[in-house]
């Protein structure tokens, strides 16, 4: 290859950012990959994320052949691995981070239009052939979306592989409750690669140099060169302009895409893929979904030839068999971490049954038909709360989004709720995923803050209800009301004799054994880093009563199912 180091690219406000260009080794024109985001680009896979390393490979040890490995990085492609298929591999540091000075600022209007000018300065130079495609996992994923509204003329392409799409709902606050994600995850992987921190930072691992350039800025100055994601939490509670302009139009996402979706990455890898393919603008769009850890498919084999089939289509023109690439492809999720490929072609898919599972308060079940109770249970609101099951008489397939209708009532001014579907074998032991950020993943998960309960019936769809939170309706104690609660999509092959059930709870899901401790990451107890227990967001003097689930005729809560006949 032939590498140039810290290329210079001028901002419309004058700015410079900071890539590195990976080239074949004959001069010519090449269709680009481009990346552009906070983690370093010259900061070592190996280095800033060792134990996710380490168990890729572990995992997928094909990951090691063809490649010396150098220049691999967290989340973006291995130019050993595209360069010599004919590529320009294009790392850019996002202003504020690794070698580019600034306010450090995610997913900002400011740095979206960096992005922007990214794509066309790199569409214009001599090495490239005026297309430029997007890829990469998670945050390369979220401003792919977000650029792809700015319309840039040399974007030909873009894959989004598991990112959210929804700054409000999807990253930072679940069904209006926020969310310990944002905050952990900028001080985890972000703060250590911030411009400023000069030979204080790592170095690289190939050239030596610091990856956070030379400069070095006090630490008082680091941190107001860097957005405060508790604070703006804070100010942000409910959905405003501020978190729009980090969310994208789907109107104008017209660049063809594929959208890659993960089964287990409820709470941020999930949600925004489904909802890009259904809502996009693009007529060229395709949809993948999987399951395992967010950094595992991105890098096999077949992760890696499914984007090259992309990429050489719309950036090559080449005959990949692109052309007859199924419009949905889905790995039907089993027990036993078992998947299925399924070629479908849309999203719900065509043929799915919507089948109401009412809770039965008598019996503590789920039942195909309306109990007709008048009751009512009590639970504690930050409680374990109540569990409703159904012992399956057959095998039955969910896939798709999820809804439930609850009617609830608390003894003070608010409630948030918290769903969790899971599955239990005939053993008693309970069906997790290996998702995409925790190794014991439920098999899905819904929340919703009552006073957040409004919904837009223009958005709204039968099975995924659409909340504004564009205002608080508080409760008035003792008295119950209708809430529509979104559980992400997801996808299951529920064996018979099985149990089916939905946890009604006041706090996070956690799996029933010991925590777990990912080095250098997070305890996991099964929701991964999406955990809601933030004391300015959830005080006890509001949060800490009793929530009590109404039934009465006519008004009988259920769960809504999208079950897929056999």
């Amino acid at each position: 290859m032939r590498i140039l180091w810290n290329q210079a690219i001028r901002m419309d406000d004058g700015a410079l950012l900071r890539a590195d260009v990976y080239l074949p080794a004959r001069e010519a024109r090449y269709p680009v990959i481009l990346s552009c985001g906070p983690y370093g680009k010259g900061y070592a896979f190996q280095e800033s994320n060792a134990h996710a390393w380490e168990r890729l490979v572990a995992a997928h040890p094909e990951i090691l052949e063809g490649s010396s490995n150098k220049y691999q990085a967290w989340e973006v492609v291995d130019p050993e691995k595209w360069v010599p298929e004919g590529y320009a591999v294009v790392r850019v540091d996002s202003r504020g981070a690794g070698c580019s000075p600034g306010m450090l600022d995610p997913w900002s209007p400011r740095e979206t239009k960096d992005l922007h000018d990214c794509i066309e300065w790199a569409g214009v130079q001599p090495w490239s052939n005026g297309k430029v495609g997007l890829t990469g996992i998670s945050y390369y994923a979220m401003n792919a979306w977000q650029v792809a509204c700015l319309q840039p003329p040399h974007l030909a392409a873009f894959c989004a592989w598991e990112g959210s799409s929804d700054h409000y709902r999807e990253a930072m606050r679940h069904g209006g409750i926020a969310s310990r994600f944002l905050s952990s995850w900028f001080a985890r992987s972000v703060h250590r690669v911030q411009h400023g921190l000069g030979e204080r930072g790592p170095k690289s691992r190939v050239t030596g140099e610091p990856v956070c350039g030379y400069d070095r800025i006090p630490e008082e100055e680091l941190r107001q060169n860097r957005i405060d994601y508790d604070p703006y939490m804070l100010a942000h509670a409910l959905e405003d302009e501020s978190c729009r302009a980090r969310s994208p139009d789907w109107s104008k996402v017209k660049a063809p895409f594929l959208s890659a979706a993960n089964w287990g990455g409820q709470g941020l890898h999930t949600r925004g893929n489904f909802e890009g393919f259904m809502h996009a603008a693009s007529r060229d769009k395709w949809l993948e979904a999987h399951g395992g850890a967010h950094w595992e498919s991105f890098y096999t084999r077949e992760g890696e030839r499914l984007q090259k089939r992309f990429f050489g289509h719309f950036l090559k023109g080449e005959d990949t068999g692109w052309a007859r690439q199924p419009r949905v492809e889905l790995k039907i999720r089993h027990p036993g971490e078992k998947f299925v490929v399924r070629p479908e072609s849309g999203w719900p898919l065509e043929r799915t049954r919507w089948t109401r599972f009412y809770l039965n308060p008598g019996r503590m079940s789920l039942d195909r038909s309306e109990p007709g109770a008048s009751t009512q249970i009590r639970y504690e609101a930050l409680g374990e709360g109540l569990l409703f099951e159904i012992t399956l008489q057959e095998s039955m397939e969910i896939t798709g989004p999820v809804v439930a209708k609850l009617y609830l009532a608390s003894d003070t001014t608010d409630a948030d709720v918290f769903l969790v579907l899971r599955v239990f074998a005939p053993d008693g032991s309970e069906v997790t995923f290996e998702g995409s950020n925790d190794p014991r993943t439920p098999v899905g998960l819904g929340w919703l803050r009552a006073s957040r309960r409004k919904l837009d019936p223009k958005k709204s769809l039968p099975y995924r209800p659409w909340h504004t939170h564009d205002e608080a309706r508080e409760l008035t104690p003792g008295e119950a009301v209708e809430l529509d609660i979104e559980i992400w999509p997801t996808c299951i092959v529920i064996p018979a004799g099985y149990r089916l059930c939905l946890a009604v709870r006041g706090k996070d899901y956690e799996y029933p054994g010991p925590a777990l401790e990912l080095p250098g990451l997070y305890t996991v107890t099964g929701v991964g880093p999406f955990r809601h227990d933030l004391a300015f967001d959830r005080p006890k003097e509001i949060f800490g009563g009793t929530n009590t689930l109404h039934f009465e005729p006519g008004r009988q809560p259920y769960l809504l199912l999208p079950v897929i006949p056999r």
